[in-house]
Order: C-alpha cells, then sequence, then structure tokens
C-alpha cells in the first residue's frame, strides 16, 4: 500500500486539480490512501476538500484531511509521516497534477528494488499563461522546480537530490536517520528551502546501498505555475532564499569558504552563459540569467 502526503496551504483551487488526479490513477483505489495535512490555511482549502472527498471521484477513495498547527512545510511533513499508514510514502506538492500512472511507477519501483528507502522523479513545468520568452533551462530549474534526468532509473548524480515535490521513502528510513529538520523549508510565505536536501543527505550518509537516492522516470508530475510566481520581484526574492540556505548548510568558517568558491566558478559559468544567449540573440535569457546568480550571491554573503 502507499500513502500519498500533500501539505497544503491557502492554495484551495489547486488542491481540488491535485486531488482530482489522483482520483484518475490507474492504480487500484484499495491500494493508496492520500494524507491532505491542512497547515493554517485561511482560505476555502477546508471546503475544496470536503466537496472533494463527497464527489462521486472521491467518495470512494480513502482521503482524509488532518490540521497541522504548526506553522511550516517541514512541520507539515512530519505530521503527513505521522498519519501514513502504508510502508511507501510519497510525497507531492499543493499545486501539481499527477499523471495516470504515476501511483503504479511508485509501486512498481520499490516492488523491484526491495533495498530502495528514498527516490524522486520529474517535475515538469506546467504554464498557465505561456512560459515567458526569458526562461531558459537554468532559470526554469529555479522558479519552477523542473527536474529531469533521463529516461532509465539510476542513482541520483552526487550533490543533486529529489525536489520536494515528488519524492518517495520507505517509512523504514525515518526510523535510521529522522524526519524533516522544523528549522528548514517554507514556513507560510517565507520562501527558506533546504529541508529535502538536508534529509537527503542524512540518507545519503547511511552509505552502502540504504544510502542510494533513486531516479525513477516513470513517476512524473505537472507543477502548476501561475503568473504570480513569475514576475521579477518574485523571481529575485527566490533566488535570494537559494542563497540564504546555501549558507544556512555552510555555518562553520571551512564550509562558507568552500560555498564562496563554488558561487565563484558558478559565476564564471553564468557569464559564459549569458554570452552566447547575448550572441544568439536571446538578450532576455542572459539577463535572468544574471540576475538568478546574482541574488543567490546576495543571499549566500548576507542573512539580513
Amino acid at each position: 500500500m502507499i500513502s500519498i502526503v500533500i501539505a497544503t496551504w491557502n492554495r484551495g483551487e489547486k488542491l481540488e486539480l491535485t486531488l482530482a488526479s489522483l482520483a484518475s490513477q490507474t492504480l487500484p483505489p484499495e491500494e493508496w490512501e492520500v494524507v491532505v495535512v491542512n497547515n493554517n490555511s485561511t482560505d476555502d482549502t477546508a471546503a475544496v476538500f470536503a466537496r472533494f472527498a463527497a464527489s462521486p471521484e472521491g467518495c470512494g477513495l480513502d482521503v482524509r484531511m488532518v490540521d497541522e498547527p504548526r506553522q511550516g512545510l517541514s512541520w507539515a511533513r512530519n505530521r503527513g509521516l505521522d498519519e501514513a499508514r502504508s510502508e511507501i510514502v510519497v510525497m507531492i506538492d499543493d499545486d501539481e497534477v499527477a499523471g495516470p500512472d504515476f501511483l503504479a511507477a511508485w509501486r512498481d519501483f520499490f516492488a523491484s528494488n526491495p533495498r530502495a528507502v528514498a527516490a524522486g522523479g520529474p517535475m515538469r513545468a506546467c504554464y498557465e499563461e505561456g512560459r515567458p520568452r526569458w526562461m531558459s533551462h537554468y532559470t526554469e530549474a529555479l522558479a519552477a522546480s523542473t527536474i529531469d534526468l533521463g529516461r532509465r532509473v539510476r542513482p541520483f548524480p552526487r550533490g543533486r537530490y529529489p525536489i520536494g515535490g515528488n519524492m518517495a521513502f520507505r517509512r523504514e528510513v525515518f526510523d535510521r536517520v529522522g524526519m524533516f529538520d522544523t528549522l528548514l523549508g517554507r514556513t507560510g510565505a517565507a520562501l527558506l528551502g533546504g529541508e529535502e536536501k538536508e534529509l537527503f543527505g542524512r540518507i545519503a550518509a547511511t552509505g552502502s546501498d540504504g544510502g542510494v537516492i533513486w531516479w525513477v522516470p516513470d513517476a512524473a508530475v505537472d507543477h502548476l505555475i501561475p503568473s504570480s510566481r513569475l514576475t521579477g520581484e518574485h523571481f529575485r526574492k527566490l533566488s535570494r532564499m537559494v542563497g540564504r540556505t546555501a549558507r544556512l548548510f555552510a555555518p562553520t568558517p571551512a564550509l562558507y569558504a568552500r560555498a564562496l568558491a563554488a558561487e565563484a566558478v558558478k559565476w564564471c559559468a553564468t557569464l559564459v552563459l549569458a554570452a552566447w544567449f547575448v550572441l544568439t540573440l536571446r538578450p532576455a535569457k542572459a539577463r535572468y540569467l544574471v540576475i538568478m546568480r546574482r541574488e543567490i550571491t546576495r543571499g549566500l554573503i548576507s542573512l539580513s
């Protein structure tokens, strides 16, 4: 059996689409459950869920909503883990649409890989008002949380981890490494992240087969991106938070020096790519690439 955990905060309209996509799964409904964790939503989230649960498409499903009063994505995900009743736990976000074979892909992966304890799948951007002209592969990974590592099952490359909107675990791993760090992750409208990276880092540190993080290409979701997430102001704020998160992962002078050195290397690559975009008559892509790097650096060098 599979438990799907969805942490939600003030996205009732999107949550309805997420739940509808789960109702269309090819995996028989008796093989999975849905736990929606309401993290102090002030919109119509509770009413949306109740309407779905009572609808013809939802009434035959094992779906329930629980409340988590402690604000923060990590708190909400941990509550979902406490509530989940299955050996396999899949986490998606409240603004995503899963394909019909999404849960079947996760079932098949864990059944075929009994030693696997953690994995992630593709996240594709679905722009509600079209993909912006300034968007490149590099800025899209930040602005839309996209990830695609190819069409074969394989371990994640060293230093890369699943995106939080599409990740799956065998429950036993949390007994070994603990749960999400509640000092990290988004809290309300604050865009601080890093909780998934920190958790996957602990899993990877266990070593041997139990520390392998797997890529599962058939377990894909579409990430719904509204125009409000594509403004210059939001993009700059999000980029700065990436830098602030990186700063939290470098608490000692040695680690901070290493982070600054890595940032310098990334600046070199950014300038080369930006020059290429300009030469190929794509100045908007060049501009946003430089903005992204500049704001990440600002977040890294200052927590103010």
